[in-house]
């Protein structure tokens, strides 16, 4: 009886350190998922503000999530954005001051999405926030679902 009890402690102390790990084995990979998605939203943003600051809003529009496409016409896309952009001027320095990985955001389909909040000078309005909110399309890649300034 006593070395059932002892083997049943020592199988206890084998499993629970077993399950730790996994736990901090699951964290370590769901840490790499979020900078690797990160990492791949900041690119899919850069390139797409690009195309934004080069006053290109009809190809924003078709560079962006699909979600987005759905939400509004391009016609209004276009219209939205010379509303906002014409008179602030010019992007000059933008700088990422935070990121946010998410799968939920409100009014938006479940998906995964990381928010990307910028410092930026305009020239009609220094010391501006934009935030662009990339989100994984089905076919794995990074596109623009979301963009605003304040």
């Amino acid at each position: 009886m006593r070395l059932a009890a002892a083997a049943l402690l020592s199988l206890a102390f084998v499993v629970a350190p077993a399950g730790a790990q996994d736990d901090v084995q699951k964290a370590k990979e769901d840490a790499a998922v979020v900078a690797a998605s990160t990492e791949a939203a900041v690119k899919a943003a850069a390139s797409w503000l690009t195309i934004v600051d080069a006053g290109k809003y009809g190809d924003s529009w078709s560079a962006a999530a699909s979600a987005l496409r759905g939400a509004v016409t391009q016609a209004k896309w276009e219209e939205g954005l010379r509303a906002v952009r014409a008179p602030i001027g010019a992007a000059g320095a933008r700088t990422l001051t935070s990121s946010h990985y998410t799968h939920a955001l409100p009014g938006a389909p479940a998906g995964e999405y990381v928010v990307l909040q910028y410092s930026t000078e305009f020239a009609g309005k220094p010391g501006s926030t934009e935030m662009v909110v990339p989100m994984r399309e089905p076919d794995g890649s990074w596109k623009v679902s979301g963009y605003y300034i304040r």
